[in-house]
């Protein structure tokens, strides 16, 4: 015989609204940042002939386009039109996460066969220490909201800026370490690794992995189900 144990009612129309509605601003927030962040870098990068500096832009490209798409779910106006758009946006949230995964894979390459290194940049030190003070709070705010919504989506794009954070760490020091050791090939090494967790990411996105939408009414589960206290489901990592 198995017990039963409730698990607690999901976010009500109006809390759903207001999360609905903070995620907007969270999206708009690191879609404002990353198209200045492309710009400087990318410009930064070209005077300085940095392909690091140069690539962290067009990875800022990427991001932007992976927070446009939760901005284009969000902009329905209510919660069953953004229920329905979310296969969508995980798609191309996917898309992105496979995209950032080859750029660093192919410049990390191209770094460590000599073709390419992190050069000397005092703007690139500037930008990747911003970044790293900046893109945190915007992950983890996006991944709160988009957790107690249930909403895979704004989760794994909260998860794609938090990798674009350590993109931002491994640029910073790749640049301090070629500049003050010598040691280019640092960041084409720590670069790889996040390459293969984005990968990984990807994946989960595009089979909609990683966050289970809140219930709405009372359920009950097997003790053997695990629920947790955030009332995430077995296979569900909303609370993680």
């Amino acid at each position: 015989m198995t017990a039963e144990i409730p698990i607690s009612l999901g976010p009500g129309p109006a809390r759903r609204n207001a999360l609905a509605h903070r995620i907007r601003l969270l999206v708009a927030a690191t879609i404002t940042y990353n198209v200045i962040e492309a710009i400087v870098a990318i410009t930064a990068g070209t005077r300085a002939s940095s392909t690091a500096l140069i690539g962290f832009g067009l990875d800022s490209v990427i991001e932007v386009s992976s927070a446009a798409a939760v901005a284009w779910q969000f902009s329905a106006r209510d919660h069953a039109g953004r229920e329905a758009r979310e296969k969508t946006t995980l798609r191309i949230i996917a898309v992105s996460f496979f995209a950032l995964a080859t750029y660093v894979t192919v410049d990390s390459v191209r770094a460590l066969t000599g073709t390419g290194e992190a050069e000397r940049s005092v703007p690139g030190i500037v930008l990747a220490t911003l970044s790293l003070a900046v893109m945190p709070f915007l992950s983890a705010a996006q991944r709160r909201a988009g957790r107690e919504l249930g909403s895979a989506s704004a989760v794994a794009d909260s998860k794609q800026t938090l990798l674009c954070t350590y993109l931002s760490a491994v640029l910073l020091v790749g640049l301090v370490l070629n500049a003050t050791l010598g040691w280019a090939w640092a960041d084409p090494i720590a670069a790889l690794v996040i390459a293969a967790v984005a990968i990984k990411e990807g994946r989960d996105a595009w089979h909609g992995k990683g966050c289970c939408a809140a219930p709405t009414a009372t359920e009950t589960e097997a003790t053997d189900a695990k629920a947790d206290a955030c009332a995430c489901r077995p296979g569900c990592d909303c609370c993680n």
